[in-house]
């Protein structure tokens, strides 16, 4: 298994946001992928990216990127890390992959992630945090029962953090998107529900002021309203 969601938020999501004169701090595994955006960020709107290597699939790294994240002024955090054992659905006992790695990747790294930089948030009593979940998270998925149970809780615990922090002027969403064209989802067609990378992205950025909870999209919020009514 490898993270994959990464990807498209790290590039289209950090794009926009250097789009606003806004330096980025890009984290990922994979060196030379992580080089190749920085660099396409900083041609494209002149602003610095800093990067850091680190594996969200193990434990110990997290050390390491307090270091390297220290003395900057992180003003919005975007946890988009992660990574779905199958595309096809499948029985838990027929998981591919170690499942510990999932745990890290999905769970952890939002915890560790939001627990480094939201203290510096606090005593400046200003920031923005933004969790990336999943339409799955919205109920329980059988035949995707690991992926779907470690979204909800990544839904869970943003929608608690903001109730604790919202009056000291943190901003703390979560957005739970359905399909979205990436890599993790190997590139499905695009529709009027289906959206790429770039059109969830610009969309999703237009709904950060409304609340704790938002799929992301005006399309993806109609599937919700069709699900439970």
């Amino acid at each position: 298994m490898e993270p994959k969601e990464a990807s498209f938020w790290s590039f289209y999501a950090c794009l926009q946001l250097a789009k606003h004169g806004l330096n980025v701090v890009l984290i990922s595994r994979t060196l030379e992928k992580l080089q190749a955006i920085a660099d396409e960020i900083e041609w494209t709107t002149g602003s610095h990216v800093k990067i850091i290597q680190a594996d969200f699939t193990k434990e110990d790294i997290y050390d390491d990127i307090k270091e390297k994240l220290e003395g900057l002024e992180i003003g919005i955090l975007v946890n988009n890390v992660g990574m779905l054992p199958s595309l096809l659905p499948s029985h838990f006992l027929n998981t591919p992959g170690e499942i510990q790695s999932l745990i890290h990747c999905n769970i952890t790294s939002v915890v560790k992630m939001t627990q480094l930089v939201l203290k510096h948030m606090e005593s400046r009593g200003k920031g923005l945090i933004l969790n990336i979940s999943s339409g799955t998270a919205l109920c329980p998925w059988p035949l995707y029962a690991l992926y779907s149970a470690s979204k909800a809780f990544v839904c869970t615990f943003s929608k608690a953090l903001h109730v604790e922090y919202r009056a000291k002027g943190i901003i703390i969403q979560v957005l739970t998107p359905y399909a979205v064209s990436t890599p993790m989802t190997k590139y499905l067609n695009t529709n009027m529900v289906t959206k790429t990378a770039d059109e969830f992205v610009k969309e999703s950025l237009k709904y950060v002021m409304i609340g704790a909870e938002t799929c992301g999209c005006l399309a993806h919020e109609i599937l919700v309203i069709n699900d439970f009514f």
